[in-house]
């Protein structure tokens, strides 16, 4: 799928900083320029989402970054808004755009105030504006710093950050020590990719993105890290189904699992498989469950499977196999996942199939794994804590020693495909989803998608993104007490574009 709009890709801060160069060394786009370009979509923004603002606080760094607020902070005083504006960092030591900056600000008759000297009052402001520390942050933020920015959030005052949230790694999407906790972040010339997963939507609150009038041709130089799902590829892969098609047509999803106790998880993949439109759903599960199942969805066709030769049979007959809600790790599940995996058809692991994939390290390009950042660990045998600091390089990880497709899941979730360097993003989803089957049901989601004949990886894209919508246009009512079962009927509306 092209991607031809910059808000679709997303940019490491070496990347971005690329960007800046190519449109200053090969389109003669000055750097004071584009720093007053930046400026001024920053003040349109503060004057949108604020327009009764009388009174502001700007909190400026020694970069670029703090050369924006300088100059934000110069059209503010002439529009007639008070300005607050603290030098966090020693204007002597500005150089070069920033130095011209804040040279701008004083003209405009500004003055400011050194770290040694704010106080309270200076807090006392409509909205903040955050133009403190930039993409480049790489260390842990500290001293001084650390203690300003745990003031600007101890203000409670709206916030706005300039490009990125001080603070929040722009690569990672990890805190760096302490972050500025925004409500509105506007960035500019290439979104970062730690805008969109693990604090970054947190910390960034609503992003907005202006690309300061770079030629279009500066962006076909650069190939982006991550790209986002959007709704362009769920048009063009859900195509409308013509009028001679039948069941056979739509793929034939055995799902595997259930073990003793576990039914509903099995039970919540299968409906999800059928609501996404596959033609058959089997279940391969406990004789305990078989029953039971097929009696409260009559649609599906659940078998006791206590067996390799009561299994055999039911692999024949499917397209794609999904294996891992309800499975457990005991003799039987290790018996059934022995059998998906010798089966040579397409597979999603979920669940328990990944904790016991993690033992079994095997690699191959058939299937689609779906941890969630604790499963990544076992699979990548490190703490959640290091899948969580660095998720694209966990996913990228995964994909390059298991193979396949992997969907890393989580705030942002991401897929990445073995041997492609790019990761896809989506933006979608709510913390509603923070609930118990969630995972289950994209299962379901994903194998449906297979059986009907997407690759692996447009199924894993697709997948993710039909979940995050369908969640969220179930939590409509509101987030908390969102069940995973709330989504099957808003999955019919996501697969029908």
């Amino acid at each position: 799928m092209s991607l031809t709009r910059p808000q679709n890709r997303l940019y490491m801060a070496a990347q971005v900083r690329e960007l800046d160069r190519l449109a200053i060394e090969e389109h003669g786009i000055e750097g004071f320029e584009l720093m007053m370009r930046a400026a001024h979509a920053a003040f349109e923004v503060l004057k949108r989402q604020w327009a009764h603002a009388n009174k502001i606080l700007l909190v400026c760094g020694s970069g670029n970054n703090g050369g924006d607020g300088y100059l934000l902070a110069s059209l503010a005083l002439q529009a007639g808004i008070k300005v607050n504006l603290i030098d966090a960092a020693d204007i002597k030591n500005l150089k070069d755009d920033a130095a011209r900056a804040h040279q701008h600000w004083l003209q405009a008759g500004g003055k400011g105030w050194s770290l040694s000297r704010i106080n309270d009052d200076l807090f006392d402001v409509d909205v903040i504006v955050d133009a403190l520390l930039g993409t480049g942050l790489q260390r842990p933020v500290s001293g001084d710093w650390a203690q300003l920015i745990s003031r600007i959030n101890a203000a409670h005052r709206p916030v706005l950050a300039i490009d990125i949230a001080s603070g929040l790694n722009a690569d990672t999407g990890q805190v760096m020590g302490v972050a500025v906790t925004a409500d509105v972040t506007i960035s500019f010339i290439g979104l970062k990719r730690g805008l969109f997963t693990a604090s970054g939507t947190g910390i960034s609150g609503k992003v907005l993105f202006n690309d300061l009038d770079v030629p279009p041709g500066v962006y076909d130089q650069i190939t982006p890290a991550t790209s986002i799902i959007d709704d362009a590829e769920r048009q063009q892969l859900l195509t409308p189904r013509t009028a001679d098609c039948h069941k056979g047509d739509c793929g034939h999803v055995l799902l595997v699992g259930g073990n003793t106790g576990m039914a509903g998880a099995i039970q919540m993949a299968a409906l999800a498989a059928a609501r996404t439109g596959a033609g058959l759903v089997s279940i391969a599960t406990r004789r305990a469950h078989a029953l039971q199942i097929t009696t409260a969805c009559p649609g599906l066709m659940a078998h006791a499977v206590e067996s390799i030769e009561a299994l055999q049979p039911l692999i024949q007959r499917a397209d794609v196999i999904a294996i891992g809600p309800g499975l457990g790790q005991d003799a039987w599940a290790n018996m059934v996942l022995d059998q998906v995996l010798g089966s040579g058809l397409p597979q999603v692991i979920d669940a328990d199939g990944l904790n016991l994939l993690a033992i079994k390290l095997l690699q191959h390009n058939r299937w689609i794994l779906t941890p969630h950042p604790a499963e990544a660990a076992r699979l990548l045998q490190c703490s959640t804590a290091d899948v969580q600091s660095d998720r694209f390089t966990a996913v990228a990880d995964m994909a390059s020693q298991y193979g396949g497709v992997v969907v890393l899941k989580g705030n942002g979730t991401l897929i990445s495909e073995s041997g492609d360097d790019k990761t896809w993003l989506c933006r979608q989803g709510n913390p509603g989803m923070a609930s118990a089957g969630m995972g289950d049901v994209l299962t379901g989601i994903i194998a449906a998608l297979v059986g009907q004949g997407l690759s692996l990886a447009e199924s894993a894209r697709l997948g993710v993104y039909i979940h995050a919508n369908a969640a969220d246009s179930a939590s409509i009512d509101g987030q908390r007490g969102l069940l995973a079962t709330d989504l099957l009927p808003a999955i019919r509306q996501w697969v029908n574009p």
